[in-house]
């Protein structure tokens, strides 16, 4: 849909008139006429105020034009998961498991954003994924590209003992840095990485993450 069908649709969902809809956006009927014939599209401030009056992003009212993908977590972000900042308004740089109420939700991130912000969180990504792809040299595992934070109940699997018992490694309740690859030999089977300040961890599973074994669990 074209950003003139998406309004008139909002607006007339919402039970708006022309006139009423531009009083609650502060301009004119003329100016919703003119994005609703196709003649012009809101600036920027404008789309602000329409995505929160109608509780959807930008990107949606302008057509969806680009994929959106979460900043902290690499999911892309659909309508139904966009963030919140604390006042309402829609963050489409992060999903909402990721950041809600103007706050990120996961220590592992927050940690990173309190010590040097931002930057420092990416350097030390950078530095986790040069180590995996220097130090450690496990036959078929494709080179990382990127590093995600996961939950711990996402990426804690089951693995099998020798002795036939069954051991988790990791905490369901902490954050993690990891990534799925497909392996350079084909097959049913991926790579699993996570990682934190303490140790790399690389496993191997199937789909939906059955059957896992681990391949090589390294302290930092």
């Amino acid at each position: 849909m074209q950003t003139k069908d998406i309004i008139l649709e909002l607006r007339t969902k919402k039970g708006l008139s022309q006139d009423e809809l531009a009083e609650k956006v502060f301009v004119t009927r003329q100016a919703v006429s003119r994005w609703e014939n196709g003649e012009t599209i809101p600036n920027t401030e404008t789309l602000k105020l329409l995505s929160e009056l109608f509780n959807v992003s930008i990107n949606a009212l302008l057509g969806s034009p680009r994929q959106l993908v979460c900043q902290c977590c690499g999911m892309p972000i659909e309508e139904n998961n966009i963030s919140q900042e604390a006042d309402g308004m829609l963050n489409e740089e992060y999903c909402k498991w990721c950041y809600s109420d103007g706050d990120f939700t996961m220590d592992f991130w927050k940690q990173y954003i309190r010590i040097g912000g931002k930057e420092m969180f990416e350097e030390f990504k950078n530095k986790l994924i040069d180590e995996i792809n220097t130090l450690i040299n496990v036959e078929g595992l494709p080179k990382v590209e990127a590093l995600n934070v996961l939950p711990g109940y996402f990426v804690n699997l089951e693995y099998r003992l020798p002795n036939g018992e069954s051991v988790k490694f990791l905490d369901d309740k902490a954050t993690y840095l990891g990534s799925q690859l497909e392996c350079e030999f084909g097959g049913d089977r991926c790579f699993g990485i996570v990682a934190n300040m303490d140790f790399i961890l690389i496993c191997t599973y199937e789909e939906n993450g059955e059957n896992p074994e681990l391949v090589v669990y390294k302290k930092r």
